[in-house]
Protein backbone atom coordinates (compact mmCIF):
# COMPACT_ATOMS: atom_id res chain seq x y z
CA UNK A 1 0.00 0.00 0.00
CA UNK A 2 1.35 3.66 -0.71
CA UNK A 3 1.89 6.11 1.29
CA UNK A 4 -1.51 7.94 0.17
CA UNK A 5 -3.44 4.98 0.23
CA UNK A 6 -2.65 4.30 3.72
CA UNK A 7 -3.23 7.71 5.15
CA UNK A 8 -6.51 7.70 3.30
CA UNK A 9 -7.39 4.13 4.71
CA UNK A 10 -6.00 5.26 8.25
CA UNK A 11 -8.63 8.22 8.13
CA UNK A 12 -11.20 6.05 6.92
CA UNK A 13 -11.47 3.97 10.16
CA UNK A 14 -10.58 6.85 12.83
CA UNK A 15 -13.89 8.19 10.82
CA UNK A 16 -15.38 4.87 11.51
CA UNK A 17 -14.49 3.82 15.02
CA UNK A 18 -15.15 7.56 15.83
CA UNK A 19 -17.98 8.16 14.09
CA UNK A 20 -19.47 4.30 16.15
CA UNK A 21 -18.70 5.66 19.68
CA UNK A 22 -20.63 8.85 19.27
CA UNK A 23 -23.55 7.14 17.61
CA UNK A 24 -23.39 4.42 20.76
CA UNK A 25 -22.58 7.11 23.40
CA UNK A 26 -19.21 5.96 24.42
CA UNK A 27 -18.74 9.61 23.22
CA UNK A 28 -21.46 11.90 25.14
CA UNK A 29 -23.34 14.64 23.85
CA UNK A 30 -21.35 17.92 24.23
CA UNK A 31 -17.91 15.96 25.18
CA UNK A 32 -14.64 17.62 24.39
CA UNK A 33 -12.74 16.66 21.44
CA UNK A 34 -9.30 16.49 22.30
CA UNK A 35 -6.76 15.93 19.40
CA UNK A 36 -4.31 14.72 21.76
CA UNK A 37 -6.69 12.35 23.51
CA UNK A 38 -8.23 11.18 20.53
CA UNK A 39 -4.69 9.90 19.04
CA UNK A 40 -4.14 8.13 22.05
CA UNK A 41 -7.31 5.99 21.81
CA UNK A 42 -7.92 5.73 18.18
CA UNK A 43 -3.92 5.71 17.50
CA UNK A 44 -3.56 7.88 14.38
CA UNK A 45 -2.03 10.94 14.11
CA UNK A 46 -3.30 14.46 14.58
CA UNK A 47 -3.54 15.33 11.03
CA UNK A 48 -5.92 11.99 9.95
CA UNK A 49 -8.05 13.05 13.27
CA UNK A 50 -8.42 16.46 11.93
CA UNK A 51 -9.61 14.53 8.46
CA UNK A 52 -11.96 12.08 9.75
CA UNK A 53 -13.87 15.35 12.46
CA UNK A 54 -13.77 17.60 9.60
CA UNK A 55 -16.52 14.17 7.81
CA UNK A 56 -18.33 14.11 11.36
CA UNK A 57 -18.82 18.01 11.19
CA UNK A 58 -20.47 18.14 7.85
CA UNK A 59 -22.67 14.74 9.08
CA UNK A 60 -23.27 17.07 12.36
CA UNK A 61 -22.27 14.68 14.19
CA UNK A 62 -19.04 17.06 15.71
CA UNK A 63 -19.16 20.22 15.90
CA UNK A 64 -16.41 22.97 15.61
CA UNK A 65 -15.40 25.49 18.38
CA UNK A 66 -14.06 27.61 16.59
CA UNK A 67 -9.75 27.96 17.93
CA UNK A 68 -10.87 26.02 20.61
CA UNK A 69 -11.11 22.81 19.13
CA UNK A 70 -14.06 20.15 18.52
CA UNK A 71 -16.97 18.43 20.46
CA UNK A 72 -19.75 15.97 20.24
CA UNK A 73 -22.82 17.58 19.04
CA UNK A 74 -24.82 18.59 21.31
CA UNK A 75 -28.23 17.32 22.01
CA UNK A 76 -31.48 19.33 21.82
CA UNK A 77 -35.45 18.40 21.55
CA UNK A 78 -35.78 20.74 18.52
CA UNK A 79 -33.20 18.25 16.76
CA UNK A 80 -34.89 15.34 17.90
CA UNK A 81 -38.16 16.84 16.73
CA UNK A 82 -36.37 17.70 13.29
CA UNK A 83 -34.87 14.29 13.30
CA UNK A 84 -38.25 12.77 13.67
CA UNK A 85 -39.93 14.16 11.34
CA UNK A 86 -37.50 13.72 7.85
CA UNK A 87 -37.42 9.95 9.40
CA UNK A 88 -41.28 9.70 8.73
CA UNK A 89 -41.32 11.71 5.59
CA UNK A 90 -38.07 9.70 4.20
CA UNK A 91 -39.35 6.15 5.80
CA UNK A 92 -42.94 6.36 4.68
CA UNK A 93 -42.10 7.57 1.22
CA UNK A 94 -40.03 4.65 0.74
CA UNK A 95 -41.81 2.09 2.59
CA UNK A 96 -44.69 3.02 -0.75
CA UNK A 97 -42.34 2.03 -3.02
CA UNK A 98 -41.29 -0.62 -1.30
CA UNK A 99 -44.06 -2.15 -1.03
CA UNK A 100 -45.44 -1.90 -4.42
CA UNK A 101 -42.37 -3.53 -5.44
CA UNK A 102 -41.18 -5.86 -3.08
CA UNK A 103 -40.90 -9.51 -4.28
CA UNK A 104 -41.55 -12.52 -2.01
CA UNK A 105 -37.36 -12.59 -1.11
CA UNK A 106 -37.83 -9.39 0.08
CA UNK A 107 -41.21 -10.16 2.30
CA UNK A 108 -39.46 -13.32 3.48
CA UNK A 109 -36.60 -10.97 4.22
CA UNK A 110 -38.66 -8.65 6.28
CA UNK A 111 -40.66 -11.21 8.11
CA UNK A 112 -37.10 -13.25 9.07
CA UNK A 113 -35.92 -9.65 10.36
CA UNK A 114 -38.93 -8.98 12.86
CA UNK A 115 -38.63 -12.71 13.73
CA UNK A 116 -35.39 -11.76 15.23
CA UNK A 117 -36.53 -8.43 16.38
CA UNK A 118 -39.37 -10.27 18.56
CA UNK A 119 -37.13 -12.78 20.35
CA UNK A 120 -34.98 -9.94 22.11
CA UNK A 121 -38.36 -8.19 22.37
CA UNK A 122 -39.42 -11.57 24.60
CA UNK A 123 -36.04 -11.40 26.39
CA UNK A 124 -36.26 -7.87 27.27
CA UNK A 125 -39.96 -8.32 28.66
CA UNK A 126 -38.39 -11.14 30.65
CA UNK A 127 -36.29 -8.76 32.31
CA UNK A 128 -32.82 -9.87 30.23
CA UNK A 129 -31.59 -5.96 30.26
CA UNK A 130 -28.01 -7.55 28.25
CA UNK A 131 -30.42 -8.09 25.50
CA UNK A 132 -30.84 -4.85 24.92
CA UNK A 133 -27.65 -3.81 22.72
CA UNK A 134 -28.71 -6.64 20.52
CA UNK A 135 -32.43 -5.60 20.41
CA UNK A 136 -31.34 -2.00 19.03
CA UNK A 137 -28.84 -3.70 16.48
CA UNK A 138 -32.01 -5.94 15.36
CA UNK A 139 -34.32 -2.98 15.22
CA UNK A 140 -32.25 -1.06 12.72
CA UNK A 141 -32.08 -3.96 10.64
CA UNK A 142 -35.96 -4.34 11.24
CA UNK A 143 -36.75 -0.76 9.89
CA UNK A 144 -34.22 -0.88 6.89
CA UNK A 145 -35.38 -4.20 5.60
CA UNK A 146 -38.61 -2.88 5.20
CA UNK A 147 -37.48 0.14 3.05
CA UNK A 148 -35.03 -2.47 1.17
CA UNK A 149 -37.08 -2.77 -2.05
CA UNK A 150 -37.73 0.77 -2.60
CA UNK A 151 -35.74 0.96 -5.43
CA UNK A 152 -33.53 3.96 -5.07
CA UNK A 153 -30.11 3.59 -3.24
CA UNK A 154 -30.04 7.52 -2.96
CA UNK A 155 -33.03 7.24 -0.28
CA UNK A 156 -32.01 4.60 1.12
CA UNK A 157 -28.74 6.77 1.47
CA UNK A 158 -30.32 9.79 2.93
CA UNK A 159 -32.51 7.80 4.88
CA UNK A 160 -29.49 6.07 6.51
CA UNK A 161 -27.76 9.65 7.23
CA UNK A 162 -30.70 10.57 9.25
CA UNK A 163 -31.52 7.18 11.01
CA UNK A 164 -27.94 7.49 12.25
CA UNK A 165 -28.74 11.01 13.54
CA UNK A 166 -31.53 9.52 15.51
CA UNK A 167 -29.83 6.81 16.85
CA UNK A 168 -27.45 8.39 18.75
CA UNK A 169 -30.46 9.76 20.48
CA UNK A 170 -32.11 6.36 20.86
CA UNK A 171 -29.26 4.62 22.36
CA UNK A 172 -28.91 7.18 25.00
CA UNK A 173 -32.20 8.44 25.49
CA UNK A 174 -35.54 6.18 23.96
CA UNK A 175 -34.91 2.82 25.08
CA UNK A 176 -36.99 -0.31 24.63
CA UNK A 177 -41.05 0.71 24.94
CA UNK A 178 -41.86 -2.26 26.16
CA UNK A 179 -45.48 -3.63 24.81
CA UNK A 180 -46.55 -0.52 22.94
CA UNK A 181 -43.06 -0.73 20.46
CA UNK A 182 -43.69 -5.23 20.67
CA UNK A 183 -46.93 -4.29 19.20
CA UNK A 184 -46.03 -1.70 16.33
CA UNK A 185 -43.27 -3.56 15.29
CA UNK A 186 -45.81 -6.43 14.81
CA UNK A 187 -47.99 -4.08 13.18
CA UNK A 188 -45.71 -2.75 10.56
CA UNK A 189 -44.60 -6.56 9.70
CA UNK A 190 -48.49 -7.11 9.32
CA UNK A 191 -48.82 -4.40 7.39
CA UNK A 192 -45.66 -5.03 5.12
CA UNK A 193 -47.25 -8.99 4.27
CA UNK A 194 -50.63 -7.33 3.21
CA UNK A 195 -48.96 -4.12 1.04
CA UNK A 196 -51.05 -1.86 3.27
CA UNK A 197 -48.80 0.92 2.93
CA UNK A 198 -51.16 3.68 4.42
CA UNK A 199 -51.67 1.49 7.33
CA UNK A 200 -47.82 1.23 7.82
CA UNK A 201 -47.35 5.17 7.55
CA UNK A 202 -49.55 5.58 10.41
CA UNK A 203 -48.19 2.93 12.36
CA UNK A 204 -44.74 4.09 11.74
CA UNK A 205 -46.21 7.82 12.80
CA UNK A 206 -47.21 6.52 16.35
CA UNK A 207 -43.91 4.51 16.38
CA UNK A 208 -41.74 7.20 15.96
CA UNK A 209 -43.47 10.13 17.58
CA UNK A 210 -44.39 7.70 20.44
CA UNK A 211 -40.33 7.58 20.95
CA UNK A 212 -39.93 11.10 20.87
CA UNK A 213 -42.55 11.41 23.40
CA UNK A 214 -40.96 9.01 25.89
CA UNK A 215 -37.66 10.18 25.06
CA UNK A 216 -38.41 13.53 26.28
CA UNK A 217 -40.31 12.57 29.18
CA UNK A 218 -37.31 10.76 30.38
CA UNK A 219 -35.05 13.92 31.18
CA UNK A 220 -32.21 12.51 29.17
CA UNK A 221 -32.41 15.98 26.58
Amino acid sequence: MSAPEAAEAASERAWRLIRADILRGTLAPGRKLRLEGLRDSYGVAVGTLRESLSRLIAERLVVAEGQRGFEVAPFSAKELRELAQLRLLLEGHALEHAFRAGDVEWEGRVVAAYHKLSQMQERLGDGEAAALDVWRRLDVEFHRTLISACGSRTLMATHATVFDRYLRYQNLALGFRGAIAVEEHRALCDSATRRDATAARQILAAHILGGVDHALASGAI
